[in-house]
């Protein structure tokens, strides 16, 4: 299977970044795909109320996948300097100590998602017409984790061996069954909301199945599963920060939603259209990201930190111009965009405006992504997570706190919450890079 592996350390830094980056794009864009597939077929064949009803679980169901996702960060970091460094052996045991982690934490996350579901929407001041709709969707989506978590952890084994390939394929044959399966629980067995997460988890299912079959084959791990504590460690101490800090920032999200919550029906429907559409640019964003946290791993392991450097800044250009891109066509094409997913007035017109408000500066995300890459290929999750964390939940919370106090009502004020965060975020982190990297090299 070494045909589909990418060794990162060697050959021009763009075309090999490229090459790694388009297919963990594509397979990005095709795991969104699940969730504005939900949106659109509910929010044209099931209703408005329904839709909201995915949109005020947008940000719960992001909240404990995230944590385990970028937990599962750690253990790409650990995969990728084995493989950089060569060293079989212990990349076999690094997947061993992983595949156990991950059956933890299915039970764990389950259990969590199911019994937690219905309290969550209701401290987010999720509406009455839409809460028994959105405690179905939130319950049926917990209750099949584990499909999704099989195949990420699948897919950020493969991708730390350089393989984005074979994920995109699995994803494109379960993406297309989503949709199928969608439209026939929706249209033909009449299961409304319900049948729309079915189908989700299911196609889920089907594509963990089958990038842990092709993990097997490639590592032999499934052999001889143990736990090498030494590796579970370092996996967790790199790991831990940075999925703390999506599922913190995820929860903050939650009471974002709660802040819209207030404005009604058709704004919390504008505000999940725009949520859907700002993921789109976030997406090669933070493709990107996860490129150059491989890439800088990679070369570290084989002891070419110039290598690594080279690669961030060169990653941080090209998304400049590529997000500058994405921006521009969305903010152009706002109402229509909006418009495939409601056919509501209201709902178009509120989820026209958080998009031309929001996405151009959306564009600075990209010192935020690439630079914490390196830094978490360099085994540094602890700063860009307190970074994070001060930027995006403190701020943004105290932000939210004053400005909802200062100009009641506005419900754009509220909106401008994400990008006051970003701005924010960007400083820091590109100070504290800059600060990083003399402190290494003062070291060595």
């Amino acid at each position: 299977m070494r045909r589909f592996e990418l060794n990162m350390t060697h050959g021009k830094i763009w075309p090999v970044l490229l090459a790694f980056t388009w297919p963990l794009l594509l397979e990005n864009l095709l795991q969104l795909l699940y969730y504005t597939t939900d949106s659109v077929i509910v929010g044209r064949f099931v209703g408005t109320s329904a839709l909201a009803a995915i949109s005020a679980t947008t940000h719960i169901c992001g909240m404990l996948v995230r944590f385990f996702n970028g937990t599962a960060t750690g253990a790409g970091v650990v995969i990728s300097r084995c493989f950089g460094a060569n060293d079989r052996g212990k990349l076999r045991e690094a997947v061993s100590t992983t595949i156990i982690l991950t059956l933890s934490a299915c039970v764990i996350l389950t259990l969590i998602g199911v019994m937690s579901s219905r309290w969550l929407l209701v401290k987010i001041s999720t509406p009455p017409d839409v809460l028994e709709e959105a405690d179905t969707y939130l319950t049926i989506y917990f209750g099949g984790i584990s499909g999704l978590l099989f195949y990420n952890i699948g897919g950020a084994i493969l991708r730390a061996m350089g393989d984005t390939k074979r994920p995109l394929m699995f994803l494109i044959v379960c993406s297309v069954l989503n949709i199928i399966l969608d439209l026939a629980f929706v249209n033909i067995v009449h299961w409304g909301i319900a049948g729309v997460a079915i189908a989700t988890i299911t196609a889920q299912a089907l594509s963990a199945l089958l990038v842990m079959r092709s993990v097997a084959k490639s590592t032999g791990a499934f052999s001889d599963l143990r736990v090498n504590w030494e590796l579970s460690g370092s996996i967790l101490r790199i790991g831990l920060p940075f999925g703390v800090q999506m599922a913190v920032v995820a929860f903050s999200n939650v009471f974002v939603q709660g802040y819209i919550n207030v404005f009604g029906t058709a704004c919390i429907a504008g505000w999940g259209v725009y949520i859907r559409l700002d993921q789109y640019m976030m997406l090669p964003i933070q493709s990107m990201g996860q490129a150059v946290t491989v890439f800088t791993g990679q070369n570290l392991g084989a002891g070419r930190n110039d290598r690594a450097i080279s690669g961030t800044w060169t990653a941080l250009f090209m998304m400049l111009g590529i997000s500058s891109c994405v921006a521009f066509m969305l903010c152009v094409n706002a109402p229509g965009l909006s418009s495939f997913f409601s056919r509501d007035e209201s709902v178009i017109e509120y989820g026209a405006m958080f998009i031309r408000m929001c996405t151009p500066i959306a564009v600075i995300c990209c010192f935020n992504q690439i630079l914490s890459g390196y830094l978490r290929g360099d085994g540094n999750s602890r700063m860009p997570m307190i970074i994070t964390l001060c930027t995006h939940v403190f701020f943004r919370q105290v932000y939210l706190f004053v400005i909802t106090r200062l100009i009641p009502g506005n419900v754009w004020a509220v909106g401008f919450g994400y990008p006051a965060g970003w701005i924010l975020c960007a400083g820091i982190m590109t100070g504290y890079y800059f600060v990083w990297q003399k402190r290494r090299a003062s070291i060595s």
